[in-house]
């Protein structure tokens, strides 16, 4: 769970309350637990964050260089990393999005971002629980018998 979202309140929140009788009452557990959790366990949440970065930000230098310029900006300014959910968004659309969200938060008052921040940790954590559980094998494979593994995708533009 701790790769989902980096408070481990919110993780053993979570655990505690297993078995899930499906995906969407973990994903309703997991969206209250992102509510109740205090600023502590937030900035420990927000702490595990990277900037997201859209697969083709290194191809144009000049988005590049304004990425990494605002969100230098954002963290002197909030002192956390910048977190966005770019999960619905088409790939050429992503840096665009990701450029447009670091601008238009950089105007808000620290308890406004820190309410958005959380909205969007909720989101990845809600993403990256479904690819989790969409992801994982079955439980034995049919030709050996054995347990397969398999990596856990991630959004293909968000770093996790």
């Amino acid at each position: 769970m701790l790769s989902c979202c980096g408070s481990r309140a919110w993780a053993h929140r979570l655990a505690a309350h297993r078995p899930y009788p499906d995906l969407d009452a973990l994903l309703a557990a997991a969206d209250e637990a992102g509510y109740d959790l205090s600023p502590a366990d937030m900035s420990e949440a927000l702490a595990c964050e990277d900037l997201p970065v859209p697969p083709d930000a290194a191809a144009y230098a000049a988005a590049f260089t304004a990425l990494a310029a605002a969100h230098s900006a954002y963290e002197d300014r909030f002192g956390h990393a910048f977190v966005i959910c770019l999960d619905d968004i088409a790939p050429g659309e992503a840096l665009d999005h990701l450029l447009a969200g670091l601008r238009d938060r950089l105007g808000n008052d620290r308890e406004e971002e820190r309410v958005l921040a959380a909205e969007e940790l909720r989101r990845l954590a809600r993403g990256r629980i479904t690819r989790h559980i969409r992801n994982l094998p079955p439980a034995r494979s049919e030709n050996t018998g054995e347990a397969r593994r398999e990596s856990i995708g991630n959004s293909p533009y968000v770093p996790v």
